[in-house]
């Protein structure tokens, strides 16, 4: 029953770390993409040329 209870704990652990990665990648800009909406009217839509 206490491998049980650690297993809990730990995964616990691994979920808060990867939420406090997620969080540390959006607020360094990770995400961020400030070039391709610029430059996205630049480029032909080959389906709607047809």
């Amino acid at each position: 029953m206490n491998i049980i209870f650690f297993l809990i704990v730990l995964s616990l652990l691994v979920a808060l770390g990867f939420l406090a990665a997620f969080f540390w990648a959006v607020r360094s800009g990770q995400y961020d993409d400030d070039y391709t909406p610029s430059v996205r009217m630049l480029f032909d839509d080959e389906s709607k040329t047809e």
